[in-house]
């Protein structure tokens, strides 16, 4: 099986570390949650489209998943970032065509108020609950898959998590 996921390709997609002015960074938890994602916290991410670029799926994604484009870009990471599938996952999610994502991740500061942040303008949610956490704290709540990324993305956007006037 591990040989077959090997030969399997990533899905592109895109990651958003979206920042308040406190220097916190949203973090909502699932709404397909299974047993081992329950309690898991993530940034927005999603798919990029064909011919899409990138910067623009970030925004796409913002508003489809929280319901908002209100943000200003700050970075983009200068790695794409990859991670896999747990086996028992990669069946379910797409249909089994991926191992797992390979990730451009961008850093965006949101300009808004919390009330513009919705969940269900969606016609499936992605998300069940949010909140605004430190950036150093979300690779210990994030799904064990997806550590290694967060880890990375807390060390690397580090300086955008402050306090902003």
């Amino acid at each position: 099986m591990t040989g077959d996921a090997e030969n399997l390709p990533y899905r592109l997609n895109v990651g958003a570390a979206v920042f308040n002015r406190q220097g916190l960074v949203f973090a909502g938890r699932r709404a397909d949650q299974t047993a081992a994602t329950a309690q898991a916290w993530q940034m927005p991410q999603g798919g990029i489209d064909a011919g899409e670029d990138p910067a623009e799926a970030v925004f796409r994604e913002l508003e489809e998943e929280i319901g908002t484009r209100n943000v200003r870009l700050l970075a983009r990471h200068p790695e794409w970032l990859t991670y896999d599938l747990p086996p028992d996952l990669r069946a379910a999610a797409f249909g089994g065509r991926y191992r797992g994502q390979r990730q451009a991740w961008f850093a965006l500061a949101f300009d808004g108020d919390d009330s513009e942040i919705r969940l269900d303008t969606h016609t499936h949610p992605e998300f069940v609950e949010w909140r605004w956490l430190k950036l150093q704290d979300l690779p210990a709540l994030a799904v064990p898959f997806k550590r290694q990324v967060y880890e990375v993305i807390a060390r690397d956007f580090a300086d955008f998590a402050k306090v902003r006037g």
